[in-house]
């Protein structure tokens, strides 16, 4: 019931986004300064949104872990930081697309991009970290404070633009946009949010599974040593 449950919202999620995408491309003509390039932002900023979003779940997942010391949150936290991971690296990517032809350049050290950059190399040490050991409890302690860590230089990363000096803009608002972009942005926004859920509860679905048919090869080896013994 529960896959069931899981396919067809994830239909459901992508059939949103893709439809998503086509009205904002249809819908929006080409910025007076940036022209066609301006499309990106249908792209790139929900991809940070669901980035942040994801570790902010990491936080919250990481916290009740150390208060519950039950394991589920530590997969589910877990999984939120791999999908924060790879949409953080799909941010980058994205920027580093718009940069070149805007900045003229593919990458810089500005504070965004580096805070941005920092925040990637944290949570690829969380998700190497939980292979260093088979110990659930060590795992999972470890990959909290790692969690909780770097889903603190979110709002680093965040208010970077305001605090330094950087060619980075700032965050735009409903009133610096012209309205004809909203409707795609906003779509787009809640587009990441469908997305972020199906990938969250899949992955979880996946890592709860895998727990599984690693606790039965545990018994099997336990049991095959006691009848060696016997």
């Amino acid at each position: 019931m529960e896959k069931r449950w899981l396919k067809s919202y994830g239909a459901f999620a992508f059939l949103f986004f893709f439809v998503s995408q086509v009205i904002a491309v249809i819908n929006s003509p080409a910025d007076r300064d940036m022209g066609h390039l301006q499309k990106i932002m249908y792209v790139h900023v929900p991809s940070a949104w669901l980035a942040f979003a994801a570790f902010g779940v990491v936080l919250v997942a990481s916290l009740l872990y150390i208060w519950k010391r039950d394991l589920k949150f530590d997969l589910f936290a877990a999984s939120a930081a791999e999908i924060g991971t790879l949409f953080t690296a799909l941010t980058i990517a994205q920027g580093s697309i718009w940069g070149r032809p805007t900045w003229g350049v593919w990458w810089t050290w500005d504070p965004r991009l580096t805070t941005t950059a920092i925040l990637l190399l944290i949570f690829i040490g969380y998700v190497a970290l939980r292979s260093f050991t088979d110990d659930e409890d060590r795992r999972a302690r470890w990959s909290a404070a790692v969690g909780i860590l770097g889903a603190i230089n979110v709002p680093i990363v965040y208010f970077s633009v305001k605090w330094w000096r950087t060619i980075h803009q700032v965050q735009s608002s409903a009133e610096s946009v012209s309205s004809i972009y909203l409707i795609g942005f906003f779509m787009n926004l809640i587009a990441f949010t469908f997305l972020l859920v199906f990938f969250l509860f899949y992955r979880y679905h996946i890592a709860t599974r895998e727990r599984q048919v690693e606790q039965r090869f545990e018994t099997a080896a336990l049991n095959n040593g006691v009848a060696a013994e016997v």
